[in-house]
């Protein structure tokens, strides 16, 4: 085999890698861009959740300490069949 041939065959298998290397920086950047929005949506799921849970923790002390109008049958008019 001739030097031109052999010189050849190493810068396409150069070009190659080159190109296995841009698409593998690539995907990795796609996954890490995926990864910290994920991250992003966690957070913030878990603050709606704990506000949904500190939410329900008040009202089920408004109602087990007879908040004004919460749970308090005597407080309601009759129903209209009286």
């Amino acid at each position: 085999m001739s030097t031109g041939a052999t010189d050849s065959g190493l810068e396409q298998r150069v070009v190659e890698l080159e190109n296995r290397l841009a698409f593998q920086e690539h995907a990795l950047s796609e996954l890490s861009d995926a990864l910290a929005a994920a991250r992003s949506e966690e957070a913030r799921n878990a603050l709606l959740m704990h506000r949904a849970l500190e939410e329900l923790r008040q009202l089920r002390l408004a109602v087990s300490s007879g908040g004004p109008g919460l749970g308090d049958a005597t407080s309601e008019p009759p129903p209209p069949h009286y």
